[in-house]
C-alpha cells in the first residue's frame, strides 16, 4: 500500500470537524481528558520515567497526550494528517508554554526521514482509525532506538466490545458521538501481537481500560475485552 494511502480521509474529515473543540473537557473529547493521566501513568510507569526522553506520538491530535508527556520534561514530536487538529495543538502551546514539535505527516513518510530515532512510540487511539494497522506498527517499530518502547492502544474485536464500546458509548451514554467507531476496524490482542512479531517486537505488557458508568471513572485493569493498553520492545 502506498505511503499516502494509509489515510481515511472520511476519518480524516471527522475529527477535523470538530477539532476547535480538542481543549474542551466537557466536549467530544472528555473521555481522551479523562484518560490521559492513566495513559501517561502507564507510560512512564514502564518506560522508568519520561524525562529527557525523545517520544514520539503518532495521531497526536490537538495534544492531549503530547502536551502530558511534555510536561514530564520528554522532549515531544507529535504527528497527525488533521491540519486544523494541528493548527490548535500548536495554538495551544501559547497558552501551556510547552515545546512540542507538531508536524503533518504520516507515520510511514516520517519514518522515511527518521529512522531509529526515538526512545518511545506512543500510537494510542489510532489504529482503528487507519486503513492498514500494520503499516503503522511497521514504520513506528523503525523509529524506535535498539533499546525504545513502543506503546499502543485500540479496541479488541468481540460481541462485548461492539455492546459496550458502539452501542454503549455512542448510543446508549453518549460518551462518543455516533459513528466514532467501526467494529470491523477493532483489532484482536492476538493480531496486534503477530504483526508486533513480524517487525521483531515482543509484547512486554497488556493492561485493560474499563469505563464504569456508576462512578463514571475510567480504570486499568486486567479486563481486555474492550479497551486495552499494549508495551513491546525489540526481542533480545
Amino acid at each position: 500500500m502506498p505511503i499516502e494511502a494509509n489515510v481515511d480521509p472520511l476519518e480524516i474529515d471527522k475529527f477535523q470537524s470538530i477539532a476547535s473543540r480538542w481543549w474542551d473537557p466537557e466536549s467530544e473529547f472528555r473521555p481522551l481528558h479523562e484518560i490521559n493521566p492513566l495513559r501517561v501513568s502507564y507510560i512512564e510507569q514502564r518506560a522508568r520515567g519520561v524525562d529527557g526522553k525523545k517520544i514520539l506520538d503518532v495521531g497526536c491530535g490537538g495534544g492531549i497526550l503530547a502536551e502530558a508527556l511534555a510536561s514530564k520534561g520528554a522532549r515531544v514530536t507529535g504527528i497527525d494528517m488533521a491540519e486544523l487538529s494541528l493548527e490548535v495543538a500548536r495554538l495551544h502551546l501559547h497558552e501551556s508554554k510547552l515545546d512540542v514539535d507538531y508536524q503533518l505527516s504520516t507515520v510511514e513518510a516520517f519514518a522515511e526521514r527518521n529512522e531509529g530515532q526515538f526512545d518511545i512510540v506512543t500510537c494510542l487511539e489510532l489504529l482503528e482509525h487507519v486503513p492498514d494497522p500494520a503499516s503503522v506498527i511497521s514504520a513506528a517499530t523503525s523509529l524506535l532506538k535498539p533499546d525504545g518502547l513502543l506503546f499502543l492502544s485500540t479496541i479488541n474485536r468481540n460481541p462485548k466490545s461492539f455492546a459496550l464500546a458502539i452501542l454503549g458509548a455512542e448510543y446508549v451514554l453518549g460518551l462518543l458521538p455516533r459513528g466514532t467507531h467501526e467494529y470491523r476496524k477493532f483489532i484482536k490482542p492476538s493480531e496486534i501481537a503477530a504483526q508486533l512479531r513480524q517487525t521483531g517486537l515482543r509484547v512486554t505488557d497488556i493492561t485493560g481500560m474499563r469505563y464504569n458508568p456508576i462512578t463514571k471513572n475510567y480504570a486499568l485493569g486486567r479486563d481486555v475485552d474492550i479497551n486495552y493498553l499494549l508495551t513491546a520492545c525489540f526481542d533480545d
